[in-house]
């Protein structure tokens, strides 16, 4: 059973592994020891935390949890017509099973019954943006190596 619970502090260890699980791939071919790696994500999800936390004010910073097992995180900042999805990410082992297209789905319908778009910025080789794309997701700003995806009702 998939339910959503707000994140605490004794999240983190456990966030911090589900951050560095979204970079596995993309830090494989660099010559690093795998504790300069852990070093490095460490310091990221860190610094993405801080960032997250000053410039998503008030967003919902959400623990995806599976029969009350942490699995993933969902982070969405409402807005007066936007609703963001700061963030979605899950462990490698539920990935693809149906889940993130649910709650994007939720998300939707919530875009749909408000009136508010819905929007979220997707690295440029993130496999993720053809799920968005099929749920309706249009590009339509690029800064550096992120895209603006955004869905209208």
């Amino acid at each position: 059973m998939i339910r959503l619970r707000p994140v605490t502090a004794a999240d983190e260890p456990f966030l911090s592994r589900l951050y560095a699980s979204t970079r596995t791939e993309e830090l494989g071919p660099v010559p690093w020891s795998e504790e300069q790696k852990r070093t490095f994500l460490e310091m990221q999800f860190q610094a993405q935390t801080v960032h997250y936390a000053k410039h998503y004010h008030g967003a919902d910073f959400l623990v995806i949890e599976n029969d009350a097992e942490p699995i993933g995180r969902l982070y969405i900042y409402r807005q007066p017509s936007d609703i963001r999805v700061v963030d979605i990410a899950l462990l490698p082992a539920y990935r693809g099973a149906g889940i993130g297209t649910k709650l994007l789905r939720d998300i939707l319908g919530e875009g749909e019954a408000t009136g508010k778009s819905v929007s979220i910025h997707v690295e440029d080789f993130n496999p993720a943006i053809r799920l968005y794309e099929r749920l309706g997701f249009r590009r339509v700003h690029m800064h550096g190596v992120y895209h603006l995806l955004e869905w209208r009702a």
